[in-house]
């Protein structure tokens, strides 16, 4: 178990030295979500005054919305990576170490999780300084928490195709998994106040209750009946995707 936790930091390391050594990478994951903030409370930021809408403020209700992109934007760079390292043949490298490919595929989807919070910081900061109340620290860090999850599962998604398709022209595939998902919630407007069929979609959105979970506190207090279908959801979502790059990480080579 020790040999696989080293494997698996190591891995993870290795993932996280990108964003030192070649940080013009990880600018546009960060530039982005930080952009759609920014612009949408300059040009929507008047919804809040409609009728049931949720939150006294427009940016308040759309900085964890922010903070979900960047961990899709985080998800997705790490297929790419992989998708990479296939074309280079480093992964073929990879495949001989004496070490399960469950232990391999955690290594690599590990760093996701800790990317993600440099983007997801960007957003909270930016949040921050154009007047978005302080959520107080325990949703803070459910929040981050939240976002660190979603990263893990949509790595696992990123990962899938990379495996899939081994190569990085499938990176607009990647990329449209999370973004779609993210987008397809109550990112920008209540539940309640959302057309037909996009209400309908937003329900059955596993990334409707992570975002309505991430929300609390900046919108409403932490309660436990919006925190489990977070967790669940969130969970259930590791499950699937993950049991996917498992059997995509077990087929390759064979």
């Amino acid at each position: 178990m020790t040999g696989r936790a080293r494997i698996v930091l190591w891995l993870g390391r290795r993932g996280l030295n990108e964003v030192l050594r070649v940080p013009g990478a990880s600018i546009p994951g960060v530039l982005a979500p930080t952009i759609f903030l920014l612009g949408l409370t300059s040009m929507f930021g008047a919804a809040a005054r409609l009728p049931g809408f949720t939150a006294d403020d427009f940016a308040t209700f759309i900085v964890p919305v922010g903070m979900l992109q960047g961990a899709a934007f985080s998800g997705a760079a790490t297929g790419v990576n992989l998708a990479r390292d296939i074309e280079r043949g480093w992964f073929d490298r990879l495949l001989l170490v004496p070490a399960p490919r469950l232990t391999l595929l955690a290594g690599i989807v590990a760093s996701a999780a800790l990317r993600s919070l440099l983007p997801s910081s960007v957003v909270f900061a930016a949040g921050l300084l154009i007047g978005v109340p302080w959520p107080g620290l325990g949703a803070t860090a459910l929040a981050f928490a939240l976002v660190m999850g979603l990263a893990l599962g949509l790595a696992c998604y990123a990962t899938t195709l990379a495996l899939a398709f081994r190569t990085q022209q499938a990176a607009p595939l990647m990329q449209m998994g999370g973004f779609v998902l993210v987008l397809f919630t109550p990112a920008f407007a209540p539940e309640d106040l959302l057309a037909g069929w996009m209400h309908a979609i937003a329900t059955v959105n596993p990334v409707t209750y992570v975002l309505e979970g991430a929300r609390q506190g900046f919108v409403g207090d932490v309660t436990w009946p919006r925190t489990w279908p977070a967790l669940a959801a969130l969970g259930g979502m590791l499950a699937l995707l993950g049991s996917l790059a498992v059997r995509g990480m077990r087929r390759t080579g064979r």
